[in-house]
């Protein structure tokens, strides 16, 4: 398995993995989502337990499942849609009825 983890710290791309591992894609869907495919191929590794103990045969195959599992989330879906990073889960806030009336309570006595 060291071969093949010394071949995927050479690639930076989407496009490059999808290469490495054979896999064929839509050059739209990948320029759009990009960065939301490999953030979603590296939470599938890290669910499936990572590559571990496989021989590099089957983490090769392994990868290469996951891979395009990531980027088949993205090829009907969005990256808003999917959630994939951190920043999509921020901002959702919860107003109480209470402070909606307590505050145009206030914007009526100014």
């Amino acid at each position: 398995m060291e071969a093949l983890m010394d071949e995927l710290q050479k690639l930076s791309s989407a496009e490059e993995f999808l290469n490495y591992f054979g896999l064929e894609y839509d050059p739209k869907v990948v320029s759009v989502s990009r960065l939301h495919i490999l953030k979603r191929f590296n939470q599938y590794l890290a669910r499936e337990g990572g590559l571990t103990g496989l021989n590099d045969g089957l983490a090769r195959a392994k990868c290469q499942e996951l891979l395009l599992r990531a980027y088949t989330d993205f090829v009907h879906s969005s990256g808003i849609e999917q959630k994939v990073f951190k920043v999509f889960h921020q901002g959702v806030q919860q107003v109480s009825l209470d402070s909606l009336r307590h505050s145009l309570g206030e914007a009526r006595h100014a």
